[in-house]
């Protein structure tokens, strides 16, 4: 058990870091390692990307909070833009919950491994949208927030690969978006953990220490490492080739979806 809670604070840790310095979403490392942990773990087959996922939400929470207050002290939250966004966020990660718990875990992972394949092409080749136009009218925020909230939700991620594109291709300068982002991460990581809590209650074969698919002593030492790491990750970001950086980290992800969607 030692080895184990060992490797959920290595996880956080260098989750925090990645999310620090490169801001890049902890989700897209949590969930797969998580994966193959609850693997060494035994856990059911049929629970390992629900808890997964779960687990990786429900730790966004947390750490989402100290990064929402660093951009907040910086003036960069366009907090307007973030309540227009949140009732759309937070449905759309309901629905998104509900989704995940009809799915396999086996479709899932197929799901999330192209989700982290495109990611891994956009970091790779720098792929930003042209600013082209400005926010949409309160319905259209509301359905992109969904869209947003939804995706997030079914793949375990902040949604910071998809809020900050958006913002940008409607004229957001991109700190402001990132930072925006950033807060958007709150909602959706709260609706989300909640959605997989209340699904996976009745969930057969669930570990102890679990609440629905969200399992406890993973969720406490990911979050509590990365958490302190953060801030390191965000001073690195300032001393290290970031832009080269990203690219190797593109790599990575590139191999972890391919390993994924080929089983």
């Amino acid at each position: 058990m030692l080895t184990i809670l060992l490797l959920y604070l290595a996880l956080g840790a260098f989750a925090g870091v990645m999310a620090g310095m490169l801001g890049v979403g902890g989700g897209l490392i949590i969930v797969p390692v998580l994966a193959w942990i609850f693997g060494r773990q035994q856990v059911s087959d049929a629970l390992i990307m629900h808890l997964a996922i779960g687990t990786s939400l429900a730790s966004i929470v947390v750490t989402s909070i100290s990064s929402i207050r660093a951009h907040h002290q910086r003036g960069a939250v366009l907090w307007p833009a973030f309540w227009r966004l949140t009732p759309g966020i937070v449905i759309g990660a309901w629905l998104g919950a509900a989704v995940a718990d009809v799915l396999s875990s086996a479709a899932l992972t197929k799901i999330f491994a192209v989700f982290v394949l495109m990611v891994a092409a956009q970091m790779a080749f720098g792929a930003k949208p042209a600013p082209q136009r400005e926010l949409p009218k309160p319905t259209g925020m509301t359905i992109t927030g969904a869209v947003i909230g939804m995706v997030s939700a079914i793949v375990g991620i902040g949604g910071g690969s998809l809020t900050v594109p958006f913002l940008s291709w409607c004229n957001i300068p991109i700190r402001q978006a990132v930072a925006t982002s950033a807060a958007c991460g709150l909602p959706i990581a709260l609706a989300g953990a909640l959605g997989f809590i209340v699904t996976g209650l009745n969930a057969p074969h669930l570990p102890a220490w679990s609440l629905g698919y969200v399992y406890g002593p993973a969720l406490v030492g990911v979050a509590s490492a990365s958490m302190l790491t953060a801030p390191l990750g965000a001073k690195l970001a300032h001393t290290l080739p970031t832009n080269s950086l990203k690219k190797v980290f593109a790599v990575f992800l590139a191999a972890v979806g391919s390993k994924m969607l080929l089983g």
